[in-house]
């Protein structure tokens, strides 16, 4: 299914949350803010965390009237937040391509990206706090901090090549997974629901965050550019140790020789190496099926929400993530 059918029942939430993203980069008075902004709205993501705030909300919506001026302004928000990430992630890995464009650090430099990226969170938190709901804001700057967190010790723990796979699961909860939770427990809570659905939300956004994690790391080391719409293997480059590389440690005959390959960060012939050997083993389908076994807890978790059309499209947008790779 493709994504613009899985949205169809939250379309006029979608467009009400374009139009308050335009609104709210376009309300500087700079000229230079101005142009950047432009630039930002041109480069269009999949808007999933608006999209499972939205969802969620009406998902676990009983007989209550939801306020919907603060659902599709939390979903703005998410997705202000989640752009400031990319843009101070760019500047941290020396990424120079993103949706097929040059990023904002190669386009006008880190120092407007870091400021950047520092703007687009003030503008998101002042969303948030305009709803004045004090249980979302705690959860989404929970969040922010986790994801941070996450960023910060991934960082650290570049070029250790003992790093364990129960570290690489905290780093993908903290680092990605802390805002499909938000998202989605957010939702929950501008419901009204109890803590279950909460929880049940909470579990949905974890496993569903996990599993895209997974699935980043995995095209990374096997995609093109075309189809990423960034260069492949910036996480070999940033020396940072992902899930598929890990897997294809453990079940290596020539241990030696892959951590000679993963040491080689500069040398496009080692990653094409380590890519290839990664295709041809049993690491494949074993990444393949540890992103399958988070989908299914995702989707599983949502047995205990009552039926409807939006249940149906957090369904079909966990589905639509694992058919990047084609399980």
């Amino acid at each position: 299914m493709q994504l613009k059918e899985i949205y169809q029942p939250i379309r006029r939430e979608l467009t009400a949350v374009e139009q308050i993203l335009e609104k709210s980069l376009k309300g500087a008075t700079n000229k230079s803010i101005l142009e950047i902004s432009d630039y930002l709205l041109e480069a269009k993501g999949k808007r999933l965390r608006p999209a499972l705030v939205i969802l969620s909300t009406k998902a676990s919506q009983q007989s209550q009237v939801i306020n919907e001026r603060s659902m599709v302004s939390i979903a703005t928000a998410m997705e202000l937040i989640h752009t400031a990430s990319l843009i101070h992630d760019d500047v941290i890995d020396h990424a120079s391509l993103r949706h097929n464009k040059p990023t904002i650090n190669s386009k006008y430099g880190q120092d407007v990206s870091i400021a950047l990226g520092d703007y687009l969170y003030s503008i998101g938190f002042e969303l948030i706090s305009s709803c004045r709901n004090t249980d979302i804001l705690s959860c989404i700057a929970s969040a922010t901090k986790a994801m941070c967190e996450g960023e910060l010790i991934q960082v650290c723990e570049r070029d250790n090549l003992d790093l364990l796979r129960k570290r690489y699961i905290i780093i993908a909860k903290k680092k990605t997974a802390s805002l499909f939770v938000a998202s989605c427990t957010a939702g929950a809570i501008l419901s009204k629901r109890e803590a279950s659905i909460q929880h049940t939300l909470k579990k949905y956004g974890l496993n569903f965050g996990i599993a895209f994690q997974i699935i980043d790391d995995y095209l990374d080391l096997i995609g093109q550019t075309e189809d990423l719409g960034k260069s492949p293997g910036a996480d070999f480059k940033m020396g940072e140790l992902t899930l598929p590389v890990l897997n294809l440690l453990t079940q290596a005959k020539d241990r030696n020789r892959l951590l000679s390959l993963i040491r080689q960060q500069d040398n496009p012939e080692a990653f094409k190496e380590l890519r290839q050997r990664f295709i041809n083993s049993e690491a494949d389908l074993r990444t393949k099926g540890n992103i399958s076994c988070y989908i299914q807890k995702a989707k599983k978790s949502l047995n205990n929400l009552e039926n409807s059309y939006f249940k149906e499209s957090l369904f079909a947008l966990a589905d639509f993530v694992v058919e990047r790779i084609k399980i």
